[in-house]
């Protein structure tokens, strides 16, 4: 690192003392807990989590040194659960992300769609119509495909898969009919998240690492974590 971008001494000491005081608070927060998902505790945790991997970043910025702990990731963890034990509802949220790598392929499975729906139309028809766009491409397969079928053929659509999250949450009731249709993401309450699935690249190049610094290449026997729950 050079050191134009290379964080002063004083910077990593003020950060030394943020991890003390966040430790205190800790302490303090454990001490006085109510129950066994006190959120208390757990901000405290976060709080202190936080600190300590400021503290670890900086100390090897300036130093090239690292702390003898491991940081949990806030990410890699849910809040306490907070919902009814026997839930009468549940929600699936799905996220998946795909780039666009072959667009001409994605054009032509759009246009046969439209050619099939359309009884005999012509592929020079089906450009003209919706799938002559990529927008339009994706909007065409994305309404004649389920998003699994999809999902376990991405190649044969021209797209490349990127990384992937499923939350189950609970609820009390079900919803009503629509009311959450424009906003269906904005209203997740993390402590009513009953599981969480995610798939990423990142899990693979941390795979990957392991594996040489085991001994392994990239083809060895390990198998790469693909969810962090």
């Amino acid at each position: 690192m050079s050191d134009a971008v290379q964080p002063t001494a004083a910077e990593v000491r003020a950060a030394a003392e943020a991890v003390k005081t966040a430790l205190d608070r800790h302490l303090a927060a454990v001490e006085r807990r109510t129950g066994e998902d006190d959120p208390g505790v757990y901000e405290a945790f976060n709080e202190l989590a936080a600190a300590a991997e400021e503290y670890d970043e900086l100390l090897y910025d300036r130093y090239d040194e690292v702390t003898p702990f491991e940081i949990p990731g806030s990410d890699d963890t849910l809040p306490p659960y907070t919902g009814p034990e026997e839930p009468n509802a549940l929600s699936v949220l799905i996220r998946r992300d795909y780039a666009v790598v072959e667009p001409q392929r994605l054009l032509a499975q759009a246009q046969r769609v439209e050619a099939v729906e359309e009884e005999g139309a012509t592929a020079t028809a089906g450009f003209d119509a919706a799938a002559g766009t990529i927008h339009g491409a994706l909007g065409v397969l994305f309404g004649e495909f389920e998003p699994d079928e999809i999902a376990s053929r991405h190649k044969e659509f021209g797209l490349e898969e990127g990384d992937s999250t499923l939350w189950v949450t609970a609820a009390d009731e079900p919803a009503e009919p629509g009311e959450w249709l424009e906003t269906p993401f904005e209203s997740i309450d993390p402590q009513r998240v009953v599981c969480r699935f995610d798939v990423s690249a990142v899990f693979d190049e941390e795979s990957d690492d392991d594996d040489l610094e085991d001994g392994l290449g990239p083809d060895g026997d390990l198998e790469p974590l693909d969810a962090d729950r």
